[in-house]
């Protein structure tokens, strides 16, 4: 384990804050394009580039997109703090009496959870793993819980692979590639791009798929693996509970917010609305960010019952969402910069002129896991890396579906590596990054494997 501690201090002494990355991030683009991209025949050419850089903060789509990927997580974080989930994550954990079966359990429910949604696997894995040592416990038996808190962050290697994922799920959306290749001069390229790339090319594609089960069995039979020479210890720790108000409700408005019928019931009222206008689309196994997020609305409301009890979720949820709020629109900026100075179609010509067919979903793949240690954002890494992969892309003839789920793949098998999404599973779980990194860090590889292979395949 001597180099995963390496990695953590140096992540400890030289890696700031994600919103300072962001900063810094923005810096050095617009000192790049400053040096690389031409001038203007009149005016300042960095006070061009300041002006392209607000206009990027401040794009009415990207906008749109930063709401929705905070709605994913919101909504996911809300659905796993209702009470019906509290009960299934309570009886599958009794389940559990050592701790291979902890792994077992906690990796497969939390793979399975996050293909689904990435922020609901993020706090049901976490989650998941502080009620196993909460069994532990109550039961008196011992577990390595470290390597039970790994288990249930493994989510988030495979998630941008899955139903929430912020590429497959934009590219989707009618005239989103249109939209995120506005900045690019090259008219050859722009006629070429389809309207949407369907779900069924990207997430529902049968070689996806197949990865995603490669991974489903690889993964926790790693865990279980590791679970034999990990060492064991007793743990004390209290029930993890969301607080609602028990004051009884006084008035008719009260009364309202703590009522199940009418909660319940509006939950309903958004899932028929939901099949009524979603339902061919599904069908056809076409899904978007409203989509998803409409439909966890509903479940939510549902499963929650009251209002009381949903908007006590809200305020527990809604902080983890803070990261993306501010630092999105920084994002935004750089791609703003990047699409309108041209530097995007500078990148993506070194890339063409060192890849082919073949290679070129390889690069994208360790670059978007490179990128990814300083962008910790799916969402925010498709806005500025998106352009770059789509016109490399279709310069070399790769199939569209093929170069986005590359960026995807590689945008989520450093989370393994990079500790900051799981922030929300180290608070729940009162674990520290560097007890849990030493086996991300081992499952990451084996993911590596799984997907370069992949790509290079199939």
């Amino acid at each position: 384990m001597g180099f995963t501690r390496t990695i953590e201090v140096i992540f400890k002494r030289f890696l700031p804050a994600p919103f300072t990355i962001a900063v810094l991030l923005t810096l050095t683009t617009l000192v790049l394009a400053l040096l690389t991209t031409p001038a203007p025949a009149e005016g300042s050419h960095f006070l061009e580039l300041l002006s392209y850089w607000e206009r990027g903060i401040w794009n009415k789509d990207l906008l749109v997109f930063g709401y929705q990927m905070m709605l994913i997580l919101v909504l996911g974080h809300i659905l796993v703090l209702s009470a019906p989930m509290n009960r299934l994550i309570q009886g599958l954990t009794g389940l559990v009496s050592n701790t291979g079966q902890a792994v077992l359990l906690v990796s497969v429910s939390t793979l399975l959870v996050s293909f689904f949604n990435w922020g609901l696997g993020l706090i049901f894995g976490a989650i998941m793993a502080r009620k196993v040592a909460e069994a532990s416990t109550q039961r008196g038996f011992k577990i390595n819980y470290p390597l039970v808190g790994a288990a249930g962050y493994c989510g988030l290697m495979i998630w941008h692979g899955g139903i929430s994922g912020s590429a497959p799920l934009k590219v989707a959306e009618s005239g989103h590639l249109q939209q995120i290749m506005a900045g690019i001069s090259d008219t050859a390229v722009l006629a070429q791009l389809p309207d949407a790339i369907p779900g069924s090319a990207t997430i529902f594609s049968w070689w996806n798929l197949l990865l995603f089960a490669l991974l489903l069995i690889l993964i926790p039979l790693v865990f279980y693996r590791l679970s034999k020479h990990a060492p064991h210890t007793e743990v004390h720790v209290r029930p993890y509970r969301l607080e609602t108000t028990t004051q009884q409700a006084e008035g008719a408005a009260e009364r309202l917010d703590a009522s199940l019928w009418f909660g319940r019931a509006v939950g309903l009222l958004v899932l028929g609305t939901f099949l009524y206008q979603y339902g061919s689309q599904l069908l056809q196994l076409t899904l978007t960010p409203n989509m998803l997020n409409f439909f966890m609305l509903g479940m939510a409301l549902l499963l929650h019952g009251s209002f009381n009890s949903f908007l006590a979720a809200v305020e527990e949820a809604i902080k983890g969402a803070a990261g993306i709020l501010i630092q999105f629109p920084l994002y935004f900026g750089i791609m703003g910069i990047m699409a309108e100075s041209g530097m995007v179609g500078q990148i993506a010509d070194f890339f063409v002129s060192i890849a082919n067919e073949t290679t070129l979903p390889i690069f994208t793949f360790f670059s978007a896991g490179l990128v990814n240690i300083f962008v910790p954002s799916g969402g925010g890494q498709w806005a500025v890396q998106g352009p770059i992969v789509i016109e490399s892309a279709m310069q070399l003839g790769v199939p569209l579906p093929k170069a986005v789920m590359a960026l995807a793949y590689g945008d989520q098998i450093t989370n393994m590596l990079q500790p900051f999404w799981a922030l929300p599973l180290l608070g729940i779980t009162k674990l520290k990054a560097k007890e849990i990194l030493p086996y991300t860090l081992i499952i990451m590889l084996v993911g590596s494997a799984v997907f370069i292979a992949g790509l290079l395949l199939l």
